[in-house]
This record gives C-alpha cells, sequence and structure tokens, in this order.
C-alpha cells in the first residue's frame, strides 16, 4: 500500500464533492463541497489549493458509469472535469468507476437519521468519501491502485 494522503473528488452538475484519506492509507474523510463553475474555473482552481494544501500523492475522481457499463453524459463531464485537473496540477490524477456511490451515500445518510431534505449539503461529500474508500480498500486488497490513471497531454 503507497503511503500519503488521497483527494477522492465527486463531480456533479452543480457541486463537487472532497474527501480525503489519511497518510496511511486506511480511512477516507469529507473535506468541503465545492460550487461548479461551469463558466470558468474557479471549482478547478479551488481544489488544486486544497490538493496542494494537504499534499496528496494523488487525486482521485469518479466517473459514473451506468450499471450496464456503459459511459453517460455524467461519466463524459466527469472525466473532462478531471482532464481540467490534470492539466492544472502536478499531481497524478486517477479515474475509478463510481457506479452506485450516490446511492450508497444517500443510504448511508438515511441509515445516520438524516432526513433527505438535508443531504443536498453533505451529499456529494460522503459519495467522496465512498469514491476513497473504495479505492483505498482495492489497493490495499490487490497491491494495485484501481482505475486509470489519467495523462495531462493525452487524455485518458
Amino acid at each position: 500500500m503507497r503511503q500519503g494522503v488521497r483527494l477522492g473528488v465527486d463531480v456533479g452538475r452543480a457541486r463537487v464533492g472532497l474527501a480525503r484519506s489519511d497518510r496511511d492509507g486506511l480511512l477516507a474523510t469529507p473535506v468541503e463541497t465545492v460550487a461548479r463553475d461551469l463558466k470558468g474555473s474557479a471549482d478547478v482552481d479551488h481544489i488544486v489549493a486544497v490538493a496542494r494544501d494537504l499534499e496528496v500523492l494523488e487525486i482521485i475522481v469518479g466517473l459514473p458509469i451506468a450499471l450496464s457499463g456503459a459511459h453517460t453524459a455524467s461519466t463524459q463531464d466527469a472525466l473532462e472535469f478531471a482532464e481540467r485537473l490534470a492539466t492544472a496540477i502536478d499531481t497524478p490524477v486517477r479515474t475509478v468507476d463510481e457506479r452506485l456511490s450516490t446511492v450508497s451515500a444517500h443510504a448511508a445518510l438515511r441509515s445516520a437519521g438524516r432526513k433527505t431534505k438535508t443531504h443536498r449539503s453533505v451529499i456529494d461529500q460522503v459519495a467522496a468519501v465512498i469514491i476513497v474508500q473504495h479505492t483505498l480498500d482495492a489497493e490495499r486488497a490487490t497491491g494495485i491502485a484501481p482505475g486509470a490513471l489519467l495523462d495531462a497531454n493525452e487524455g485518458l
């Protein structure tokens, strides 16, 4: 298992959830929710600043792939966001399958007694926690980091 903080990113149409791991790669915790900037780069710039502040080993961007395995408009949006991050920072950016992370996040919040109406403010952070935790668990189990490493010069 590689040592170092990972920053997880759950890309949504309106918001981006951020979560981080501890340096030992054992546990993921929420960081914050960032508003999407569809006309500029304030969202990417802020995430780059967070990544630099945390001195992350890598940034993990979840890809919302359909249950059938097909890519959707949301998948393409997340890929484009990951590419923007990769060109804005020297830190490696990895994409991972995040099927059902938002569904799992809603279930976790419900089981914690949180009302559905109050999910919006934290759902993206919880989904990012799930993305990071699944990535950590997969790497710990196999010794190989899951997903695809993005090359900022070539895309995926």
